[in-house]
Order: C-alpha cells, then structure tokens, then sequence
C-alpha cells in the first residue's frame, strides 16, 4: 500500500527527516492509528525494548524487516511525568510490537537509522477532548531544549468499507484512479485543509490548480481556535462518511492539542504532499510550525 510504495508523501517524509536531523532532534514521540487502549482516562507507552513489526498487507516484508527500530525507554519517564501532571494516566506496555502506522513512517523519514522513538496509543474511547488534552499535556516538550518531534500518524479520509479495492487486488495498484474521489471524500479533505492551512487560497492563484503542489497558510492556524476547530471536524456532515470508524482521526486531535498553546497562534500550516489511494482514501501531509529558531 501506499507507506511502502514511492509517491509525493514519502518524498515529503524524507525531506522532513533530513530537516529534523539536521536541527539535532534526539526524540520522536509519536501517535498512530492502530493501537488503543480501552483503560479509563488512560494512555499506553510502547516499552518493548526489542519491539517487533506487525505484518503489512500488500507490502513486501524486505521493505520494512531489515530496520532496526529504536525505542526511547530513556524519554518515557519526562512523557509520563507530563501527562500526570495533567491528570492523564498512563500505564506502560512491554510487549508492544509497533505497527506500520508508525515504523513505515520512520522508515522512509530517517532511512538511514531509526531516532529514539516513543509511540503513545490512543484511548479506546475515542474521546476527541481527551486525546487534545494527551497533545496538550506533551506541548512543553516542542520547546527547543527537549529536541523532541512530535508526528501524529492517522489520516484526513479513511473509510476502508468505501475504497476501491478492485484494481489493488486484480493489479496491486493502489493508487489507480479509475474514477474520481466521490463527493463525500473530497469535501471533508477540503475541511481538513481549511483547518490546518486556512487562508492558503489567498495565495494561490484562483485559474491554477494547486493539488500536487505545496499550499501553506498565509497567518497563523495554531493556538485554541485550531483545538476547536479540530475537534468540530468530527461534528461535520461527512465525517462518518469519511470516517467509518475515529481511530485515523485521533493524531489530528494530538496535533491539535500539541500545537494549540496561545504560543502557536502564529504557527503556520503546510499542505507538503498528498496522496489518494483506493479512489477514496487521502493521505494529506500536514506541518505546523517551522524551524525557526532552532
């Protein structure tokens, strides 16, 4: 499937890695979209120090068993000291095996070795406030000193029961468009953007089309405004449409709440690439905030 095919998103993924690197990240901490607990007001912490791979379907197994992952056990106390402090419990699971949502992603971020990295798991609950409140109790970790980068890994449309899975099974070719995205799909990527990238077609000439190219938003989308609008986008008319199910939509509340400080009012968002696979399922890659001043 798509995180282990070449396309614009992994393109943007290596490009995004490199920058990291070169600003001396030591941490990644991370959220994806497979692995939940069903534990009240609690979050998982991935603490296998030898952690496998979960098999991925469609995906040759040299693409991805040769890495080695690297898990941060050294980091997971400074995480789990901040999420009390926010009155969010956590417990930590030893025999996690991580999941391609997060190591194909680090794969094609950091090729030529995995960084320290720490995966937190979702609450079974799906509760949009409480995972923005997860963001938001790890949000003084961004500062600078921590050398820490947050990625949520989930997606902007992901209704597996509303792909097309015909020329993936006849011809492994997910990202075959026979036809167009339905209506419902490009409509709530549309909201997606407009929450992250607000204003982008102020600067986008109105007879060019932009998808395929990098849109950024004009002003700030961070800060409070952007945990509201956030957690609204699953009030939208289309969400379930777009959504069979919340666990692909919780990252986005993560980030959310990680980059929704009155501090981030003038983080700027970034559309780097984008990729639609089965007709109907979009892969939007989103930035908030820059390097500046690292």
């Amino acid at each position: 499937m798509m995180l282990g095919e070449d396309s614009p998103s992994a393109r943007y993924w290596l490009s995004s890695g490199a920058i990291a690197e070169s600003h001396g990240i030591e941490h990644v901490v991370m959220m994806g979209a497979h692995w939940a607990t069903s534990l009240p007001n609690h979050v998982l912490i991935s603490a296998n120090p030898t952690p496998g791979k979960s098999p991925v379907a469609f995906v040759h197994p040299s693409k991805y068993k040769p890495y080695k992952l690297n898990p941060d056990l050294d980091y997971i106390p400074t995480i789990q000291s901040h999420l009390s402090a926010a009155g969010i419990s956590s417990k930590l699971d030893p025999t996690f095996d991580w999941i391609h949502d997060t190591y194909l992603v680090l794969i094609r971020m950091f090729p030529d070795g995995c960084p320290p990295t720490t995966i937190i798991s979702m609450n079974g609950l799906y509760d949009p406030h409480f995972h923005v409140a997860v963001g938001a109790a790890l949000r003084p970790l961004r500062a600078k000193e921590h050398k820490t980068l947050f990625i949520g890994s989930g997606g902007a449309v992901h209704n597996l029961f509303r792909n097309v899975w015909g020329p993936m099974l006849k011809y492994r070719d997910n990202f075959a468009q026979v036809t167009p995205p339905e209506p419902w799909a490009l409509e709530f990527r549309q909201e997606v953007i407009d929450t992250f990238c607000a204003g982008y077609e102020e600067e986008a000439p109105i007879e060019e089309a932009v998808y395929g190219r990098e849109i950024k938003s004009p002003r700030g989308v961070g800060g409070p405004l952007l945990r509201r609008k956030a957690t609204s986008l699953m009030k939208h008319p289309k969400y379930r449409d777009a959504h069979a199910t919340d666990d692909h939509f919780m990252a986005t509340m993560f980030v959310a709440g990680l980059c929704g400080d009155e501090d981030d009012v003038d983080a700027k968002g970034l559309l780097g690439a984008e990729d639609w696979e089965l007709t109907n399922m979009c892969n939007t890659q989103l930035t908030i905030g820059d390097w500046e001043g690292w």
